[in-house]
């Protein structure tokens, strides 16, 4: 089991494009949820509309989390074919 796991890290270590595209699915989750608190967080209606702030606000909560989320595990799907790839290539090499 130890060399099982000590193989997974040796792959992820040698190949680029797996850690890049771990770290891209990260600081996108990160960023999309920052932007999204952060543009909610001013977000104000005013006049007769201003009682529908909080449901407007939590539907645009939602999407902006959704995203996220979608980002988040996307990149790291893509991450896992990638690290599949180079898996076959680093270990056919020797």
């Amino acid at each position: 089991m130890k060399d099982y796991f000590t193989g997974i890290l040796i792959v992820i270590a040698y190949s680029g494009r797996t850690q890049a595209t771990i770290i891209l699915g990260m600081t996108g989750f990160i960023v999309i949820n920052l932007v999204g608190d952060y543009s909610l967080a001013h977000f104000q209606l005013t006049g007769p509309m201003a009682g529908l702030t909080d449901v407007i606000r939590e539907k645009f909560a939602h999407r902006y989390d959704k995203a996220a989320w979608v980002m988040l595990f996307s990149f790291w799907w893509l991450a896992f074919k990638f690290y599949h790839k180079d898996k076959r290539k680093f270990w056919n090499s020797f």
